[in-house]
């Protein structure tokens, strides 16, 4: 059999017009605002003026990601064709890609095999510019709060404590840390300063939680920028920059249309860092996809104890939203390597290796259904390699959970590999009435959020504050931001703040560095370890690979 590269998949599909696509999602033209013929924006009156009941939600989420690949999108998309096939009103709703990993690692992200949206090289590359609109209103504030000081510096902001950086969609590790404002007077104050990537700007979790253009002002005033010599909190309100930035983000606020390879409506929009931000699609395209379908298939970034758990407790709680069902996603080659295994190894069969990994889906599994009190699914993404003894094994440990186990193909397959998964979600959403609760209280201080979050979905003993980090919640409790949520940034690669420690691991405490508040977004970042704001290019980025030929067909994005 001709392998494929997911690019050739995607050009080889006969795209609908996005007026037909539209037809299928309930959305009238008048509220469609064209970019050409297969994208569109949907005008947010829609979400206004529709009599449309909400539909059942369905999370997607995943183990512990490991380098052998999880599938969490690509199952996510292949779900939705899947309940379309077995005749199902259905939306899909994800995140839109950065520029940074489509050239550094990554190389898209957009699904994969023949379960995709397109068209993937608009979606993987500029699309609809709204990464473009967040990164100028980030730099607009930017350039307003130096040229504050410059002028003179009325509101006292301290040089020293300005917590506001500037940002571009590229891995770009020279820009990480830089001296600004050289060249003498006329040229700004000097000070140090430092770009992120746009997805990791309090900006982008912003416009991904508002949910209205009223409600974005709102959001963008409270963003604190830095602090005066006595520590009170500069915001951009402030500085008189929320009207400008408002008018750049008008478009971007707007959900964007679009298809999957079996013309099922596709709402891709907004894409926070799952780690110091939220890690999910807007809420305004959520909202949308729960009116025009009735079934919105959406999903978080990472592993169920960083996407599913700020999807849950912040999302959800923030936008009164309550899943139906949530779908685990596991790959054998994944749990074997959380089990010991090398990624040499993977495609031998060993249920031992698999035994010692299989507790790393069980915890997530039972997150979900103790923590979170809300019926679930594992979905296998199956692979050539597996074994039917290595199916057998998890479908029975999962079986002990009162969890059904689905295969899927969706890869290979597209929707059709995906109607057993669709028809147990079906099951799920029907029959298994959840009893949705958070995983902590607003109420509790900052410190017993931490501690809820470590205890009850890491599986960890406890919490360790660094004096630095006692200090910063000190402060930001007598701010009165204690009563917020709390968004923890760890490494993605275990339950621990330890990436070394794979599969369900115990008796572990996570050490506290910093916490600072995302005042704008509306959470607290709790930083266990050196998050990466910036990420920098492999020795061979994909941006290598990429071309365009005389006809402008892209090539070399997968």
């Amino acid at each position: 059999m001709e392998y494929k590269s997911d690019i050739q998949i995607a050009q080889e599909c006969e795209m609908l017009h996005i007026d037909e696509i539209a037809r299928r999602a309930h959305v009238d033209d008048k509220y469609i605002e064209h970019y050409g013929r297969y994208k569109a924006k949907v005008d947010l009156n829609l979400l206004k003026e529709t009599d449309r009941p909400d539909g059942k939600l369905i999370l997607v989420t995943a183990i512990t990601p490991t380098p052998a690949g999880e599938g969490k999108t690509t199952t996510t998309i292949g779900l939705a064709d899947g309940l379309r096939r077995i005749g199902k009103d259905v939306v899909v709703a994800l995140r839109e890609p950065s520029l940074g990993p489509v050239f550094g690692i990554k190389g898209g992200a957009a699904g994969g095999g023949y379960a995709q949206v397109v068209p993937m090289e608009d979606i993987n590359l500029h699309f609809t510019g709204d990464f473009h609109a967040i990164g100028a209103a980030n730099n607009l504030l930017a350039a307003m709060l130096d040229n504050h000081i410059q002028q003179g510096n009325a509101l006292g902001i301290d040089v020293r404590k300005i917590t506001w950086k500037r940002c571009v969609d590229m891995n770009d590790r020279q820009l990480r840390n830089i001296v600004g404002g050289l060249g003498g007077r006329i040229n700004g104050v000097p000070r140090e300063d430092g770009f992120d990537i746009t997805v990791a700007s309090e900006i982008m979790a912003v416009l991904c939680l508002s949910s209205s253009i009223a409600d974005l002002k709102a959001r963008l005033s409270r963003i604190i920028v830095g602090y005066t010599a006595d520590d009170t909190p500069v915001t951009c309100g402030q500085l008189n920059a929320v009207g400008a930035m408002a008018a750049l983000l008008k478009d971007a606020l707007k959900p964007n249309l679009v298809q999957t390879l079996e013309g099922t409506p596709a709402f891709v929009h907004g894409g926070p860092f799952a780690n110091i931000a939220h890690g999910c699609n807007s809420v305004m395209a959520t909202r949308l996809a729960l009116k025009m379908g009735d079934y919105t298939v959406t999903e978080a970034g990472f592993g169920a104890d960083l996407g599913a758990e700020k999807f849950l407790d912040i999302k959800c709680r923030m936008a009164g939203l309550t899943p139906d069902a949530v779908v685990v996603v596991a790959t054998v080659r994944a749990l074997k390597m959380h089990g010991g295994l090398p990624k040499t190894a993977l495609a031998n069969e060993d249920l031992q290796a698999l035994e010692k990994g299989i507790p790393n889906l069980l915890r997530h599994v039972s997150n979900m259904k103790n923590v979170y009190k809300l019926p679930c699914v594992v979905a296998v993404n199956r692979f050539p390699t597996d074994t039917d003894a290595e199916i057998d094994f998890i479908i029975a440990k999962c079986r002990e959970l009162g969890v059904n186990t689905v295969l899927s193909t969706v890869w290979a397959e597209g929707g059709k590999g995906g109607e057993e998964l669709a028809k147990e979600v079906v099951r799920l959403c029907e029959e298994e009435k959840g009893d949705f609760t958070f995983s902590y209280d607003l109420d509790c201080s900052i410190e017993e959020k931490i501690e809820a979050v470590v205890k009850k979905v890491y599986g960890g003993d406890g919490v360790v504050l660094t004096p630095n980090a006692q200090k910063q919640v000190d402060m930001l409790t007598k701010l009165g931001y204690d009563k917020l949520p709390i968004c923890v940034a760890k490494t993605q690669y275990s339950f621990s703040d330890d990436p070394t420690k794979l599969g369900a691991p115990e008796g572990f405490t996570v050490t506290v560095k910093n916490v600072k508040v995302s005042a704008g977004a509306g959470f607290i970042v709790v930083l266990t370890g050196d998050i990466m704001t910036m990420p920098g290019l492999p020795k061979v980025p994909a941006a290598e690979r990429i071309d365009v030929d005389d006809n402008g067909v892209i090539t070399g994005l997968f």
